[in-house]
């Protein structure tokens, strides 16, 4: 069997696997989707979020790329950004990253890799800002590891800095920001940060909102 029609044959029987418990599922999942939590997550194929979390359909929108960036030039991450946060009007955000990221070790790395070189280049800053720590971790794999997780603080500091997130927490107090890294080796998930809305901000990045635009 081609691997392709192996995945059209799990649908289904996913499809009736939902419909034997609950008759009304997909019509119901198709009215509309409220979910609470924006994912922001590596695009991995081992860290699929709805399956680590165990979550269902219409529980966590989902936004996933190379190392879990927060890129303010990245036009998709910002619209998903937006739409979760004006729209969906989502109470957490989740950053999650995960040790062994290839993405993170790329970045470690001198190799060049054509497009993604340019990508790297945040990872690349956050290691030089914080290289002793990464050099004190010890070998390779755990420099990686380290920066994995000062990679995903970073991305953190990236939402504060951002004005949809700002407004929404001077309008609504919300959403609370968390930073989460997934082991591969055992399947577990760890809570690293936390921001609450209305943390501080330093100045030069706070936005004037007393406006409308």
């Amino acid at each position: 069997m081609d691997s392709y029609r192996r995945l059209l044959e799990a649908n289904r029987a996913w499809v009736d696997q939902k419909l034997a418990f609950s008759p009304n599922f997909f019509k119901d999942l198709a009215k509309e989707q409220k979910p609470e939590f924006l994912w922001i997550g590596c695009s991995d194929s081992r860290v699929p979020a709805e399956e680590i979390t165990g979550t269902q359909p219409g529980e966590v929108f989902a936004h996933r790329n190379i190392a879990n960036l927060v890129n303010p030039t990245d036009l998709n991450l910002q619209s998903v950004l937006a739409f979760a946060v004006d729209y969906l009007k989502v109470k957490h955000i989740i950053v999650c990253g995960h040790y062994g990221c290839g993405g993170i070790k790329a970045a470690l790395s001198k190799h060049r890799y054509g497009v993604l070189d340019d990508w790297l280049r945040q990872i690349k800053d956050t290691y030089y800002l914080n290289q002793d720590e990464v050099r004190d971790a010890g070998n390779f794999d755990a420099q990686a590891d380290k920066l994995v997780e000062l990679n995903i603080h970073e991305q953190l500091r990236n939402l504060v800095k951002s004005k949809i997130i700002q407004k929404a927490w001077q309008e609504e107090r919300r959403p609370t920001l968390h930073g989460w890294v997934y082991s591969l080796n055992d399947g577990l998930l760890h809570s690293l940060y936390k921001i609450q809305p209305g943390a501080p901000i330093h100045r030069i990045y706070q936005f004037d909102l007393s406006n409308p635009e």
